[in-house]
C-alpha cells in the first residue's frame, strides 16, 4: 500500500511468487489463492498473477533489484532504529536509486521512467485498506495482553477474556469485539512494559476499595453486632469508611468479645459511632479494674483467629449416629440372645 502511494497509482497487474501468503494451493493451472490477498487486491482493483514453477527468468528482474539494493544501500550503512532506516531508505530512493540508468533504456534515468509510466497507472482506492495485523490473545489475571514478546496495559474489568489485537507498524490497539479497550504506541523492543497511566490509576482505585470491603468483612465476622451498627450509622449519614476504620482499631486494642458486648451496648443506647462504642470499652475496663490495653502489631493469621464462635449443640451429630447405627437381631446377637454360644477364643498354645 506504501509502494502504491509512492508509485502515484496502482498497476493492473502484479506478479507474486508462489509463497503461502500469495498462493495456498496450485494444481496445473487451477489456484487457489490467499484470502487476504484477494481482499487486498479487489479493494485495489488490480489481479494477483503468480509466476510459474520453478520459472526463476519470469522474476529475474526483482531478483537483480534485490541484489542492488543489498549492495548499493544496505552496505556498510549504520542506522539508529526502524525510523532512521526509513527515513535514509526514503532518501536513497528519491535520490541516487531514481538517478541511476533505466535497464530498458539507457537514454532514460529510472525517475524520467517512472514518470512517463505514472499515467498508466489506476487511481489510489478512496479510503485506506486496513492491513493491520490481527491476533486472539487471551488477558490472564493481570491487566495486561502480551503481542510480539511485549505487555501492553488494558482496563482491569476486562481480565480474563479473549481479546483482539491490531497491530500496525506504529500503534497496537485491543479491542474486544468492535469496541476499542486500549490504543499504545507500538513497542519494537523485547520484554518491555507498556501503561496508559488511565489503566493503572482505575486498577488501585478498584484495589482500595476492595481494601475497605475486606475491613469490613474482617470486622462483621469478629464482631457480628457491628453490621448493625454500620447500617444505623449509614441511614445517620456517618462517613461508613471512618466508622470502619475507627471500629477496626479499637477491635485491633480490646479484642472481639469485649468489643461486641460494647458493640451492643452502643445499638443498647442508639448511639451507633466508635466514640460510643470506644466508652463503653473504657467502662468496662475500669469496672473490672484491668490494666489499659497496649496496641500490639499482630500477623493477618493471628487476627484472623481472635474471632466470635457461636457454640452450636451436639444432638445432630447424636442424631446422625444413632441413624446410621445397625439395628441389632436378637437371633444372631449374642448380647441379647442368652442361649446363643459365644465363639470360643483360639488356643494360644
Amino acid at each position: 500500500m506504501l509502494a502504491f502511494a509512492a508509485f502515484g497509482g496502482v498497476p493492473r497487474v502484479l506478479l507474486y511468487d508462489n509463497l503461502k501468503s500469495a498462493v495456498i494451493e496450485r494444481v496445473g493451472d487451477a489456484i487457489r489463492f490467499n484470502a487476504d490477498l484477494l481482499a487486498f487486491a479487489a479493494a485495489h482493483r488490480y489481479e494477483p498473477r503468480p509466476v510459474a514453477v520453478a520459472r526463476g527468468n519470469e522474476k529475474g528482474r526483482v531478483e537483480r533489484s534485490i541484489r542492488y539494493i543489498r549492495d548499493n544501500f544496505f552496505a556498510a550503512r549504520t542506522f539508529i532504529d526502524v525510523d532512521d532506516l526509513n527515513a535514509q531508505a526514503q532518501a536513497w530512493c528519491e535520490g541516487p536509486a531514481a538517478d541511476r540508468r533505466w535497464p530498458e533504456d539507457d537514454r532514460l534515468t529510472v525517475r524520467q521512467a517512472t514518470l512517463a509510466e505514472r499515467a498508466s497507472l489506476m487511481g489510489l482506492p478512496e479510503h485506506d485498506y486496513p492491513v493491520a495485523e490481527r491476533l486472539e490473545v487471551h488477558a490472564g489475571k493481570t491487566p495486561y495482553v502480551r503481542f510480539d514478546l511485549n505487555d501492553y496495559s488494558i482496563p482491569h474489568t476486562h481480565v480474563r477474556r479473549t481479546l483482539t489485537v491490531l497491530a500496525e507498524p506504529e500503534r497496537i490497539r485491543v479491542l474486544d469485539g468492535a469496541v476499542v479497550l486500549a490504543t499504545h504506541r507500538r513497542s519494537w523492543d523485547r520484554g518491555a512494559q507498556i501503561e496508559q497511566e488511565a489503566h493503572v490509576q482505575a486498577l488501585v482505585a478498584h484495589k482500595r476499595g476492595a481494601r475497605a470491603h475486606r475491613a469490613t468483612d474482617r470486622l462483621t465476622q469478629a464482631v457480628p453486632a457491628a453490621a448493625e451498627l454500620l447500617q444505623r450509622a449509614a441511614a445517620r449519614g456517618h462517613n461508613l469508611g471512618s466508622v470502619t476504620a475507627g471500629l477496626s482499631k479499637l477491635l485491633d486494642r480490646f479484642g472481639a468479645q469485649p468489643m461486641q458486648a460494647a458493640v451492643n451496648e452502643a445499638l443498647a443506647r442508639d448511639v451507633p459511632h466508635p466514640n460510643a462504642v470506644r466508652l463503653a470499652l473504657e467502662r468496662a475496663r475500669e469496672a473490672t479494674q484491668a490494666p489499659p490495653p497496649v496496641d500490639t502489631t499482630l500477623s493477618e493469621r493471628a487476627r484472623a483467629l481472635d474471632v466470635t464462635v457461636q457454640p452450636h449443640g451436639l444432638d445432630a451429630y447424636d442424631a446422625l449416629y444413632t441413624a446410621g447405627e445397625p439395628t441389632a437381631d436378637p437371633t444372631t446377637d449374642p448380647t441379647t440372645d442368652p442361649t446363643a454360644n459365644p465363639r470360643p477364643p483360639k488356643d494360644s498354645s
